[in-house]
């Protein structure tokens, strides 16, 4: 979640507790006249008049601020326009060259992914004939073990027939 500023707070236990929008205070914009006691005070008249001068050029460094701001703001808006509009550009680029990036990087992936299946298809190809051969030389050595076996008993049979013939 995020975080939740003091005001953010205050503002949500208004609503929730639906009391309404506390309204702009204007006291500060008030000329107060001096209080009933120092109405003949001239001193309490001269604070009086030199915070309406303050607040009155308050109030006119506000209007002329308004007009610099309507003569420049606008062209400050274009200018910050466009710098957004030439940040947004660099992004695309960016992140188009990005994106390549990793299209390129998915294709080469796949096409090495490929190839090593192919040489796996081939060794487990080569894996087999070479099993099967071991097979076939294995029976062969079991064949030729029987025939060896087989004229070795012929020998000694022939071997005891030429003795008993001799005897």
């Amino acid at each position: 979640a995020l975080p939740i500023s003091p005001i953010m707070r205050n503002e949500f236990e208004r609503l929730s507790s639906r009391l309404p929008l506390e309204l702009l205070s204007m006291k500060r914009y008030e000329l107060p006249a001096p209080s009933s006691g120092q109405k003949n005070d001239i001193t309490a008249w001269q604070e009086c008049v030199n915070n309406s001068m303050a607040q009155l050029e308050h109030q006119a460094i506000r209007i002329e601020n308004l007009e610099i701001m309507s003569q420049h703001g606008p062209n400050a808006w274009k200018v910050y326009n466009d710098n957004l509009v030439r940040m947004i550009e660099i992004s695309q680029k960016e992140l188009q060259k990005l994106r390549k990036n990793i299209q390129d990087l998915n294709w080469q992936r796949k096409n090495i992914q490929l190839n090593a299946g192919a040489k796996l298809r081939e060794m487990e190809s080569t894996w087999v004939s070479l099993v099967s051969k071991n097979y076939e030389i294995e029976r062969a050595i079991v064949q030729l073990e029987i025939d060896i076996h087989q004229v070795k008993q012929q020998q000694g049979d022939e071997n005891k027939e030429n003795i008993k013939q001799d005897n």
